[in-house]
């Protein structure tokens, strides 16, 4: 589980959890979170929106596995109707999240150890490399003259702005037909001459 910025630097990360804990049931147990529920994570003050006198607080984008807070949004639920203001949070709270897995995708089309399973003796093995893994991925970021061969343009998804549509990033082709799985060794499927026989 990781938080991103807009500008696809990893903010904090969670490694180690089992996959099949969804990220909100990890979340809640974590030092951010803790920080967050006591507004200790120095967060600024709320402000209006450009444009609005309403003040409102700075929040993090989430999927459906999360409460919501009021620091955490979420998307609304779904079969929404077209063009409703809902369904248009929705879309654009989307996009929002995309970020966090573009800043995955480049680091793992990068660092080619995560195009298979890890295989180490230790465990703890494999949370040091994938911190490794995001802290030289942030610091690539933070380098200029780095950043223009680690995340060229054309990079990270878009959005074209005439019609709407995401443009995919130039790290899903490196990583498409990847799924970090071992192929299974195949066995012949037919019957022996003497199965049959019997």
């Amino acid at each position: 589980m990781a938080i991103a910025n807009a500008h696809y630097n990893f903010l904090y990360v969670n490694v180690g959890c089992q996959g099949k804990i969804s990220d909100g049931g990890v979340f809640k147990y974590t030092t951010f979170h803790r920080k967050l529920i006591s507004n200790d994570l120095g967060i600024p003050e709320e402000e209006p929106l450009v444009g609005r006198s309403q003040p409102v607080p700075y929040v993090l984008l989430a999927d459906d596995a999360f409460a919501l807070t009021d620091n955490i949004m979420k998307p609304y639920a779904t079969d929404l109707q077209r063009g409703s203001p809902e369904r248009n949070y929705n879309y654009r709270h989307s996009r929002g999240r995309v970020v966090v897995e573009n800043a995955f995708g480049v680091m793992s089309a990068v660092f080619r150890v995560f195009r298979k399973p890890i295989e180490v003796k230790v465990e703890s093995t494999v949370v040091d490399i994938v911190l490794a893994c995001v802290y030289l991925h942030n610091f690539f970021r933070s380098q200029p003259d780095v950043c223009r061969h680690y995340a060229p343009p054309g990079t990270f998804d878009r959005e074209n702005l005439v019609t709407g549509e995401v443009v995919p990033g130039s790290w899903r082709s490196v990583t498409s037909g990847d799924t970090g799985m071992r192929p299974l060794p195949s066995f012949p499927r037919n019957m022996t001459q003497r199965a049959k026989a019997v």
